[in-house]
């Protein structure tokens, strides 16, 4: 069964110093590296914000980072800025190994809505492709790692898992925000969602 490995935002604003750095988040790039050889497809995914994204803090007059809004498809976590497209932060890690990728998907470009998701923005409607290109390529099983295992991984993991994939995360090679218990939701919700956490 071909399977193809997901790689979740391993970014800079991600990685120690970033903008949103996830604790450890540069210690994985390595050990993503040495996996990238027995995939049979390698998807890179990029947080790519515009300026003054809706789902920045510094939107919002009257909030401050980490805190929550509603936004017309529900509650919206608001972020310090990161990964504001042509930026360093918005640069995948100097280390990770990007010629082994088949494809880069790109996600949190709509200005009006954040995506989580590999697969589908928050509104949990609008795709974006990936789905089409794994399903056209064959693939039906995927390994997921990167950043952040609370927050773009798991909705990864879960709308893959969805969609009907056979998704395994490597927990190994993720890192978590874990903000008021995020993390522990979070895998909750992938093993209720029938994900394989290795």
């Amino acid at each position: 069964m071909a399977h193809a490995l997901i790689v979740i935002d391993v970014q800079n604003d991600f990685c120690p110093n970033g903008a949103l750095a996830v604790s450890g988040g540069d210690e994985i790039v390595s050990g993503i590296n040495a996996l990238m050889t027995k995939a049979d497809a390698v998807v890179l995914t990029q947080d790519w914000h515009p300026a003054g994204h809706s789902s920045f803090a510094s939107s919002h007059a009257d909030k401050g980072p980490y805190e929550l809004t509603m936004m017309p498809y529900g509650e919206q976590v608001l972020w310090p800025n990161h990964c504001v497209q042509g930026t360093d932060g918005a640069l995948f890690h100097a280390v990770l190994n990007q010629n082994h990728a088949d494809m880069i998907i790109r996600k949190g470009y709509n200005p009006l809505i954040d995506s989580y998701s590999a697969f589908f923005e928050n509104d949990q409607k609008t795709p974006t492709g990936l789905e089409g290109y794994l399903r056209t390529r064959g693939i039906s099983k995927l390994v997921m790692v990167g950043l952040a295992t609370d927050f773009c991984v798991n909705f990864s993991a879960v709308d893959a898992a969805k969609l009907g994939f056979d998704v395994t995360v490597n927990m190994d090679l993720c890192r978590a925000i874990d903000m008021d218990g995020s993390l522990d939701a979070a895998i909750a919700g992938m093993k209720a969602a029938g994900v394989t956490l290795a």
